[in-house]
């Protein structure tokens, strides 16, 4: 190994402990307590627990161990150490915060707090190419068998089981429209780490005065303006098509500057979700 793959490695092996140690929190400290489920093997273990005083980590750690036979062969030696530090490392911290008293008894803000923390250490985890096992590790799995499949709705499926089993065993429907809630948050929690929270937009302008708006949003509003052949199927004639990404706040100001420019311009707005370059994130 060269210096900067031990460095990367590093890194990564600590953002697995990180990761693993937020979801630990938030399950151990908001779902758990209030028989909340966030789905996958943590979902099973939440059942062993209440029936069986199993601890939660202890369960999830047993669970995956089949699967850490699979992943070796299917993922790589280097992926398998990385899931079996997750898996550890989330199960360690589950049964260490479980010892400490619960955050809240009030579900929907343990089901709030529960779900985004769950969702931000995940991502913190996905960031590093690394994983906690359960459903997730399994979905990596079969992807080397089909690569095509689509796992997202397979694996919520999965979830929308287990949780539903949680409901008949506790015999509260609402642990279930709880739950729901939980693994939303969860993964736009994940959303926003791995997009972030900045929406674009994307102006489309459609005008005989093309050059004249785009200078003047130069001018005023500092923004690069690109422009694109287009033909309008209706009149048969050939149209210059303006494309402009601006901050929500600049969306006003170009639109009065076309219209004021041009009334009878069209104009459409439509949301980028991340664009990259001078003026916006680099």
């Amino acid at each position: 190994m060269n210096k900067r793959k031990i460095k990367n490695w590093i890194i990564d092996i600590i953002g697995t402990i990180l990761g693993s140690a937020i979801m630990g929190f938030g399950i151990a400290s908001f779902l758990l307590p209030n028989q909340l489920s966030s789905g996958g093997f943590a979902g099973i273990a939440t059942i062993t627990y209440y029936l069986l005083k199993i601890p939660v980590g202890a369960m999830i750690f047993v669970l995956n161990i089949p699967l850490f036979l699979f992943a070796g062969y299917r993922l790589g030696k280097e992926f398998l150490i990385k899931a079996i530090v997750g898996t550890i490392s989330l199960s360690l911290f589950i049964d260490i915060f479980d010892k400490y008293p619960s955050i809240t008894t009030d579900r929907f803000l343990a089901c709030i707090y529960g779900g985004v923390l769950i969702g931000l250490g995940t991502a913190i985890i996905l960031k590093v190419n690394s994983s906690t096992g359960g459903t997730e590790l399994i979905g990596n799995i079969i992807k080397t068998y089909n690569p095509h499949i689509s796992m997202s709705r397979n694996l919520m499926i999965i979830d929308m089981v287990i949780i539903v089993l949680n409901i008949l065993f506790f015999r509260e429907i609402e642990i279930g429209l709880y739950s729901v809630i939980a693994i939303y948050l969860y993964g736009k929690m994940i959303d926003i780490v791995f997009e972030g929270v900045y929406y674009t937009k994307l102006l489309f302008i459609i005008s005989d005065k093309n050059q004249e708006i785009s200078n003047k949003i130069g001018q005023e509003v500092k923004r690069g303006v690109t422009g694109l052949y287009g033909k309008g199927m209706y009149s048969n004639k050939d149209k210059l098509i303006l494309i402009c990404a601006a901050s929500r706040s600049d969306i006003s100001k170009i639109k009065n500057i076309a219209k004021d420019i041009d009334e009878r311009c069209f104009i459409v707005v439509a949301n980028a979700r991340e664009v990259l370059g001078e003026g916006f994130k680099k």
